[in-house]
């Protein structure tokens, strides 16, 4: 495979590493500062030839240093490791990996191992009555990886497996027992990566000796976002593969049935049980996927008549984030009779650079305005009913900005955000596809919403793409305010919820006769 041409770089994920490395370059920072000069703090410049960095890395082991930032160890030509670490810290016993990363690493709750973020002393750590471990299998892999090398140097703490993370809330130090039983089945994390890497070093070393492929594609979530997937979809589709409509566990489970093919999958019965242990959310929908790939169709009817809730006043609502950083815009469609209040798209904005208080602002206005509209239909005697594409992701910012802001003037209660999503008249689109329609190519507003003849007005308009306009929109990279991309952010906004109100009166309205209903397959 050497030579196959990859996927163009995918500029949202260029966007992350970029941004990463800023987030790492401010934390390095932040700790060189808090260590005195007599701590012995090393950086090893990321920029110079990497068999500088090695040795610089050396060096600094060998003298003992307290701190290396940057290190690169040198690699392990015998056990076949390669790596390196934001941070090494050397304890009494050695020295331990501390990685610095760009994604949460704790959720509410309690019992994660912490120090404060500039404390690097594991022998501080306590129990945290705020914060509990979120699960991030790569962080603990790669822990063991770098401990390993560490172990061939001679340089790993001995007596104990630990192991730090600092994460994109940089306020802590998250301390991980890498020995501990913290995966399924009881295992830890050493045991857990023995076993991975023996499998991948199997897989690499057949194919560098030439020996019969030890592993072949099969589709999996992170392929969409793999430079590889050109080539692998080339293969799965020339093979028919069943991945293509089973996930992963399934479709790995239905090759040792002989079930490899979507053609033999479609040709199974929907209504007898599975030839394997089942973990998808149902074998006979898997069955209807494949016949409804096989007749390249995008949606199938699950039942025979389709029903979404309707109301006299409809709002449509979709939330536009940045990341982790917050929500910027709540946009709005407002349809329906008549209540005193002007129709049609509305969006409730912030453009200073997220984070911001100015957030409270826009989510407060946003929250009066929909506290209007459901009073005045209610007071005209009318139904109301709004409406979102995947409540997951509009009832994490609802909740979270009531949280975060809630000292904040018109602020609504996390009660009222209950009260709100709990009733009937918060509609999630998605749920209804979800249980009404298969869907072949992916359940995504983007996928979905064409089907019923909507089409965006701007051609790259997708999630990953606004993040890049986002940016420019706010001048994050230090550049001036671009209010074109601004308006293009608007228009992205509104053309979403007009897609879930076209979907809507798609799924409520004749063209339901002409979707194959998956029973006729």
């Amino acid at each position: 495979m050497r030579d196959v041409p990859l996927a163009p770089p995918d500029p949202a994920a260029e966007q992350r590493i970029a941004d990463a490395t800023a987030h790492r370059r401010e934390i390095a920072r932040q700790l060189e500062e808090a260590a005195n000069a007599g701590d012995g703090w090393v950086t090893i410049a990321r920029d110079q030839p990497a068999a500088e960095r090695v040795e610089a890395t050396e060096n600094a082991l060998a003298a003992g240093a307290r701190y290396i930032w940057g290190g690169l160890l040198p690699a392990d030509r015998v056990g076949h490791r390669r790596g390196g670490s934001e941070l090494l810290v050397r304890t009494s016993q050695g020295y331990l990996p501390v990685l610095v990363v760009r994604h949460r690493i704790t959720d509410r709750g309690s019992g994660a191992m912490t120090t404060p973020m500039l404390d690097l002393d594991a022998a501080n750590q306590l129990p945290d009555p705020a914060r509990k471990v979120r699960s991030q299998p790569r962080d603990l892999l790669r822990l063991v990886h770098l401990r390993k090398m560490l172990e061939t140097l001679g340089h790993a703490e001995t007596g104990r497996a630990i192991g730090g993370v600092i994460g994109l809330d940089a306020d802590v130090v998250v301390w991980h027992d890498l020995a501990a039983p913290t995966w399924p089945g009881g295992r830890s994390a050493l045991a857990e990566y023995e076993t991975r890497f023996a499998d991948r070093l199997a897989i690499a070393t057949a194919a560098s000796n030439g020996d019969p492929a030890l592993a072949e594609p099969s589709r999996v979530l992170e392929c969409r976002r793999c430079p590889w997937w050109p080539t692998c979809e080339t293969e799965l589709n020339n093979a028919r593969d069943v991945s293509l409509v089973a996930r992963g566990e399934d479709a790995a489970e239905l090759r040792k049935a002989g079930i490899s093919t979507v053609d033999k999958l479609a040709a199974m019965n929907p209504g007898e049980e599975p030839p394997m242990p089942w973990t998808g959310p149902s074998f006979s929908d898997a069955v209807y996927l494949a016949r409804a790939w096989l007749a390249d169709l995008t949606v199938v009817r699950r039942t025979r008549d389709v029903f979404v809730p309707r109301a006299d006043v409809e709002v449509d609502v979709d939330m536009e984030s940045f990341g982790e950083s917050g929500a910027y815009m709540w946009g709005s469609l407002l349809t329906g009779a008549d209540i005193g209040l002007p129709q049609g798209y509305r969006a409730f904005v912030t453009w200073d650079p997220l984070p911001t208080t100015d957030e409270a602002r826009s989510f407060a206005e946003f929250w009066a305005w929909l506290s209007e509209v459901r009073e005045r239909t209610a007071a005209a005697g009318l139904t109301f009913r709004a409406y979102c594409y995947n409540a997951m992701a509009e009832n994490r910012w609802l909740f979270g900005s009531a949280d975060r802001f809630a000292e904040y003037p018109g602020i609504p209660t996390k009660k009222d955000i209950q009260s709100f999503v709990d009733s009937e008249e918060w509609v999630d689109l998605f749920r209804s596809v979800t249980d009404q329609f298969l869907c072949s190519q992916g359940k995504g507003l983007k996928v979905i919403a064409p089907v019923a003849g909507f089409t965006w007005r701007d051609p790259e308009a997708g999630g990953e793409a606004s993040m890049g306009w986002y940016r420019d929109a706010v001048g994050m990279d230090g550049g001036l305010p671009d209010p074109t991309q601004r308006d293009r952010l608007l228009r992205y906004n509104e053309d979403d919820v007009q897609a879930t109100r076209a979907l809507r009166a798609w799924m409520s309205g004749p063209a339901m006769a002409n979707v194959p209903y998956l029973g006729d397959l």
